[in-house]
């Protein structure tokens, strides 16, 4: 054979057993189940590198209060303290001090579904769940982010039905809630970010006419206010958004006010206030999980499209695309997605279903790059 053509054929098999070894390299593997099935649960990556999995809700329950650890080195779930009130759709938010402030949420009431106002602390230590101060206003569908200055914005919501403006600032030193500067739009199921300055960008989300938002501010703890910064070219909820290494905020999936499944993704851009157009996603979603890898790629699994799925892509920042990668194991929507302290990513709950067949799961997978 000519020295040339099996250097061009050693060259195309060292490309594709390359790509092959990268595919093998991607995987989801099962571990540990919990110990309860559940869906719209938190879960917290905690100081010492456990995971906190809380609350949610399963079939015919809608007010968890059981609460349980994943210990990364046994690959194993174990029962800890249950919350003082059970609870679906929180926030919860590792705070300075090493504990994990929960707020907000729904339960089940008389078959009404009804907001809450209280909050609670986990302890890692006693693994003990206290009361807290309760937030100024009763909220599901609201945001909870970590301030450089150790308190913890909580933005928008609903209650009773009505998209709020509010906010409030959690102070860990006092354990109560104050009022803060309002949102210039009403919004409930939106994404906050912490930005490089400090600020907190706000994007997206529905208000109270029932259609989501193309809109997003930014809240300077400095001042308590926020202002209005570039708008999303694609008005959106149930969407994720990520920060980059770059400082970039990446939003991707969700749907629009015609309950239409978007595979559309864009960058806000700290510095000029703008988003930016990128590449598409490989499958619409929304309800998925995105996970800001070790290495800069940002994971996003699962979700919904007619029904759970199990696909999942990588956004490549560098490149502007996403490419697929391993699809879970099984199919999962409303499921929490925790990066381990090993660069693992951890994928517990969340249920597999078309509406009509709905499974809430006490599964978990791992995606190891």
């Amino acid at each position: 054979m000519n020295i040339h053509k099996l250097g061009r054929l050693l060259g195309v098999i060292l490309l594709f057993g390359g790509a092959m070894l990268d595919l093998q390299a991607q995987t989801w593997t099962f571990t540990g189940s919990m110990e309860t099935e559940r869906a719209n649960n938190s879960a917290t990556l905690m100081s010492n590198g456990d995971v906190l999995v809380a609350g949610g809700r399963q079939r015919g329950n809608y007010n968890l209060s059981s609460a349980e650890v994943y210990n990364p080195t046994s690959g194993t779930f174990s029962s800890t303290g249950s919350l003082n009130t059970g609870r679906n759709g929180h926030t919860a938010t590792l705070l300075n001090n090493g504990q994990v402030l929960i707020t907000g949420g729904a339960v089940d009431s008389d078959n009404e579904i009804v907001c809450l106002s209280s909050a609670e602390l986990y302890n890692p230590s006693t693994g003990k769940f206290t009361v807290t101060g309760s937030m100024k206003a009763a909220r599901c569908g609201q945001t909870a982010t970590l301030l450089n200055n150790d308190m913890v914005l909580i933005a928008g919501g609903e209650n009773s039905g009505t998209v709020v403006s509010s906010a409030e600032l959690y102070n860990p030193s006092t354990g109560t809630f104050s009022a803060t500067g309002s949102t210039n739009a009403e919004r409930a199921g939106h994404t906050a970010n912490l930005l490089a300055n400090g600020e907190v960008l706000v994007a997206g989300g529905g208000n109270n006419s029932v259609a989501y938002l193309a809109s997003a501010e930014l809240y300077n703890p400095s001042t308590g206010a926020f202002t209005l910064t570039g708008s999303l070219n694609v008005a959106r909820g149930t969407f994720t958004a990520t920060v980059l290494t770059s400082g970039e905020v990446l939003a991707a999936g969700g749907e629009n006010s015609s309950n239409i499944w978007l595979a559309s993704a864009e960058l806000y851009n700290p510095s000029t206030g703008k988003w930016m157009v990128t590449g598409n996603l490989n499958t619409s979603r929304f309800d998925q999980t995105a996970t800001l890898l070790p290495g800069g790629e940002v994971l996003i699994a699962g979700g919904n499209h007619t029904g759970s799925i199990s696909s999942a892509e990588l956004y490549n920042p560098s490149s502007g695309s996403f490419s697929k990668t391993a699809s879970l194991n099984t199919p999962r929507q409303d499921q929490a997605a925790v990066l381990l302290k090993d660069g693992a990513v951890l994928v517990p709950g969340g249920y597999d279903g078309d509406g009509g067949n709905t499974g809430y799961l006490a599964t978990a997978e791992l995606y190891v790059q």
